[in-house]
Formats: C-alpha cells, structure tokens, sequence
C-alpha cells in the first residue's frame, strides 16, 4: 500500500507544470516523512508496550577483605535463629561462585547485649539446641561471638564459666561496636520482628 502510494505520487509529478510540481514534492516529503515518524512511533510503542517489565539482576563487585560486626540486641531468645540467618547469608554469598572469597578474606564480629544472651548460656542448651550448634559452626567459619559482660553479669546473672568456650566476653557492648566501626567494620542490625517457627 505504502509502495503504491509514493508510485502514484511520483506518476501525478509527470503532468504538473515544474513549479507546482516542485511545491507539491516539497509537501510530499514532508508527509513521508511524517509516515515514517508515525510507523516508527508504532513500532517502539508496541515493542515497549508488550516487553516483560522485571527487575534487573546486578552483580556487585564486593571488595576484599569483606568486613562485618553485627549488633544483636534482640527481645526474644528465639529471634537469633532469624538473626543467624543474616550472618550465614553474608558468608554463604562471598564463598561462592563468582565471589569464591576465602574464609580469612571474611571478618564477622557479632556483639550480642540482649535477651538471645540466654542461648549462649551452657544451661540452656537443650532449650535452644538448633542455635546452639549453628552458632558453633559459624564459629568455625571464623565468625567471632562477642558478648558484653555488662548484660551478662548485671542483667542475666551469668559469668564466663557459664557460657560456651567459642564466646568471648567485652567490657561493654556499645564500646565494643564502635571499637569495630573505627575499624572500618560495616554495622549490620538484624530486625527481626515476629517469630517464625
């Protein structure tokens, strides 16, 4: 149809005397080019129109080595299963393909001063069992457990001899974290807002 419309314009362009014939051009290639302003108009409109709309995957290049402490100042004992779930996602990430990070290319330091203070106690391991062992095994990840002595003592009754041997005790959790954030160390706040079990 196009095709035949510009054969028929230029045929008509024959019988025309030369100064209309060149002022009618003047208007045809300005309508031609309208067409082909409105056929590709069209065609970006339908091809945005019908794209699948998704987000964008975007692969960060983590610089090494990869620094961590954690805050855990949680109201519940059963909220550090969530919260572990924040540490173990950081190490699961960088020791895997295309990261592949070494474990001692990965520093986490996790300062606990709340209510899960009562998990790291010996007594209550059978309790909180299931925590007790992937805190151990995040322990052998390298993740070192701080715990400030003043929520230990003064708020839970507890003393070192009555927590596990992986933990470390500090004079005061606060001190302690920003001790690590002047150490460059990025601080990460587990929110964990209901129990999920």
């Amino acid at each position: 149809m196009f095709v035949g419309i510009l054969f028929k314009l230029k045929s008509e362009d024959k019988h025309m005397p030369a100064r209309q014939a060149e002022a009618t051009r003047k208007v045809r290639s300005r309508d031609v080019a309208l067409l082909y302003k409105v056929i590709l108009t069209f065609f970006i409109f339908f091809a945005f129109g019908f794209a699948k709309e998704e987000a964008k995957f975007v692969q960060t290049e983590y610089k090494k080595p990869f620094r961590v402490v954690y805050e855990l100042f949680l109201d519940h004992p059963e909220k550090l299963r969530v919260a572990l779930g924040w540490i173990s996602n950081v190490i699961f990430v960088l020791t895997h393909p295309p990261y592949n990070f070494n474990l001692e290319e990965i520093d986490i330091v996790v300062v606990s001063h709340g209510r899960e203070i009562e998990v790291f106690a010996k007594e209550n391991r059978g309790k909180y069992q299931d925590m007790v062992e992937r805190l151990e095994s995040l322990s052998q990840y390298g993740v070192k457990f701080k715990l400030c002595r003043i929520a230990l003592t003064q708020l839970y009754g507890y003393s070192e001899k009555d927590v596990y041997p992986f933990v470390e005790t500090v004079p005061s959790a606060i001190t302690e974290i920003a001790h690590w954030q002047q150490m460059g160390y990025a601080l990460l706040i587990p929110m964990v807002f209901e129990i999920r079990r």
